[in-house]
């Protein structure tokens, strides 16, 4: 499936929002990918993700591992198409941990799983929680990487798309002069530009 036919399913499924965006980084865009509006789609879902278990299918991956909340669906649907565990870490007390009597070892290789990919900062978390628990991470799948190649992440990043969606700081924002309405993406709340 090409680049262009993952954004028309996006588009379809309302995934692919374009408008003006308040990030949780702070920064401005004219662009925004809601995944869970494609996760919503079982079948659109799993088409999609293909994309990437294609491309991870040899790298003898044991497990898959989600941060919640992102990443748990896209962990499921990786794992089943692979044939393989999925598993999901989550925040308790502010630290990433592996909870609900979820294990992981020497021997286990381990791809997380996550919804869009930025600065992957929960990514980092969820490996830290991992290795220190004797797995071995080999990489990042996504739906979208947003990284433009400039992540800090040390793992390959293996995704469905690559979207390079500009961001803007608030004073210096195109779209606010334009007088757009600034939305924050997922609660869907109108803010002021």
């Amino acid at each position: 499936m090409t680049q262009q036919e993952i954004i028309t399913i996006l588009k379809d499924c309302e995934a692919f929002l374009e408008g003006h965006f308040l990030l949780s980084s702070g920064l401005h865009s004219g662009g925004y990918c809601q995944c869970a509006k494609l996760l919503r789609y079982p079948d659109k879902a799993a088409k999609v993700l293909c994309e990437i278990v294609a491309q991870v299918r040899d790298l003898g991956i044991t497990k898959v591992c989600g941060p919640a909340m992102g990443g748990v669906i896209v962990s499921y649907e990786l794992a089943r198409q692979l044939g393989v565990e999925s598993i999901f870490t989550e925040r308790k007390d502010g630290v990433m941990q592996l909870r609900r009597g979820f294990s992981v070892g020497e021997g286990d290789r381990i791809l997380i799983s996550e919804d869009v990919v930025t600065t992957g900062k929960s990514t980092m978390e969820t490996v830290d929680a991992l290795t220190a628990m004797g797995a071995s991470v080999i990489g990042v799948a996504c739906i979208a990487d947003r990284t433009k190649g400039e992540s800090a992440l040390s793992l390959p990043i293996y995704s469905a798309v690559k979207l390079d969606f500009p961001t803007y700081e608030p004073d210096a924002c195109p779209l606010c002069k334009q007088g757009l309405v600034l939305v924050k993406p997922g609660s869907r709340a109108e803010l002021k530009g």
